[in-house]
């Protein structure tokens, strides 16, 4: 492994950092910093929600800015534009307001940098920023905008592209963008997640994605479905983390949170309702069924006027599903729905913010600043409150290091807090602006970005 690629593991390569977990130790991280203190450098940075990643010398970030797409590299210890590159837009997808066109975050190995863009695909390119390759992929069919970032391990690039139909996963070589395996994922729709990797001391190395209503691990060599556990809630949005052979996955949903009136299967509904026979139901018939307007274009998922069996299946599971934060023991094949799951926890979840295992905690935040510390191994609740001072919706995914806990609201409140199950608040930092991404904490600075600069921290 050569010195830069070693550089690269030692930095923050992805999103959240090594193995997604958002941790970095063996350097002090300063508690009191803002806009005018504790800065190493600001600097202004185009719109755009992903997350910034640290390789070697240089910081990735990707932007948009107008109509253009940009892969940007800076500078670590100055924040100076080295360079950027120009994706292609041949589209513009449609997303919600709380996404952009530059939400998914760039990963590298080291040697490479790669970025997606929903509006185009996969762009590869040296680390020095030369083209190396592209992958065009979509349109997709998700209205909320992609947010799926790119991994890449071993020599391979990963992305889940989860959609309202024709859901896949792709994987292709770092160096060549030649597609190794590409994987459909009909069980499956709209979905916001990243990989996790586990590497058992026997047995391939297990790649698992957190889906809408469902978790699946593939063989990351090969792309073969190893296992799966059911229940988790429609529109997986934060990556599951794996700590000691264990996978904590927190998954929540809008109408998850109790009992639902029990939703007969299609072939009983077509029989009630399908008045003209036609094996699908348009709107008028799916409100005989309790179905509105709303619900109706929601699950009407390939947007033809009707529903059909498929989009009434996900429908169903809508409704028997249940929000929940899960621990599952890895190690096991086919459905593990109830032989591996440890515990579940479903009161207080996060929306989009992912757990975070430190300190021998489990910590997760719900929007209106609720924090929750868990003992991983039980799931018993060890200390709730409010996050005083910060009490918005939470986009962006808590990080650690140096003893402390970072939380980040969407309003721009950076919580900082001693790292125990009885947890205390040492400090809240205004950043006076937005932010949605999730900061890399990397020898002691913190790289966080707001939605018009991007900042270096540290105690100075």
């Amino acid at each position: 492994m050569t010195w830069l690629l070693l550089l690269a593991f030692a930095g923050w390569p992805q999103f959240r950092g090594p193995d997604a977990l958002g941790i970095s130790e063996g350097h002090k991280l300063p508690t009191e910093f803002g806009p005018k203190k504790n800065v190493v450098w600001q600097v202004p940075l185009g719109p755009g929600h992903s997350s910034p990643i640290v390789v070697g010398g240089r910081i990735f970030v990707t932007a948009v800015e107008g109509e253009k797409l940009f892969t940007i590299a800076l500078a670590r210890d100055t924040g100076k534009e080295l360079w950027r590159q120009e994706a292609p837009r041949p589209r513009k997808e449609s997303f919600q307001k709380t996404n952009t066109a530059a939400s998914p975050s760039p990963a590298s190995d080291g040697q490479r940098v790669f970025a997606f863009f929903g509006d185009f695909g996969l762009l590869a390119y040296t680390v020095e920023g030369k083209p190396l390759w592209q992958m065009p992929l979509g349109p997709f069919n998700n209205p909320n905008g992609h947010g799926s970032s790119p991994i890449v391990m071993d020599g391979t690039v990963v992305l889940i592209c989860d959609q309202d139909t024709d859901s896949f996963l792709v994987a292709a070589d770092a160096k060549t963008g030649k597609v190794k395996y590409k994987v459909e994922r009909p069980e499956v729709t709209r979905g916001y997640s990243i990989p996790t990797f586990y590497r058992p001391k026997q047995g391939p190395v297990e790649m698992i994605i957190p889906g809408s209503y469902l978790t699946v691990a593939y063989n990351f060599a090969t792309g073969e479905k190893l296992w799966w556990f059911g229940g988790m809630s429609w529109q997986s949005k934060s990556p599951a983390i794996v700590v000691d052979g264990i996978m904590y996955q927190s998954s929540w949903e809008t109408g998850g949170d109790g009992p639902m009136p029990e939703v007969p299967e299609f072939d009983q509904v077509q029989s009630s309702s399908d008045k003209d026979n036609n094996g699908k139901l348009d709107a008028a018939e799916a409100l005989t069924m309790g179905i509105k307007q709303g619900g109706f274009t929601q699950f009407d998922l390939d947007h033809d006027g009707f529903m059909d069996a498929r989009e009434w299946g996900f429908y169903r599971m809508l409704k028997q599903t249940r929000n929940a934060l899960v621990a599952v023991r890895l190690g096991g094949r086919g459905d593990v729905s109830k032989s591996h799951v440890l515990w579940r926890h479903s009161k207080s979840l996060p929306n989009t913010a992912a757990p975070l295992h430190y300190g021998g905690v489990l910590w997760i935040v719900k929007d209106g600043g609720v924090l929750t510390t868990l003992n991983p191994k039980s799931g018993d609740v060890l200390k709730q409150g409010r996050l005083t001072g910060a009490l918005e919706q939470y986009w962006a995914s808590p990080v650690a290091g140096d003893g402390k806990v970072y939380v980040i609201s969407g309003a721009g409140k950076v919580v900082v807090l001693k790292a125990a199950g009885e947890w205390e608040i040492v400090g809240v930092n205004d950043m006076e602006e937005d932010v949605f991404s999730t900061p890399a904490l990397v020898d002691g600075r913190i790289y966080l970005r707001t939605r018009n600069h991007l900042y270096c921290f540290a105690s100075l």
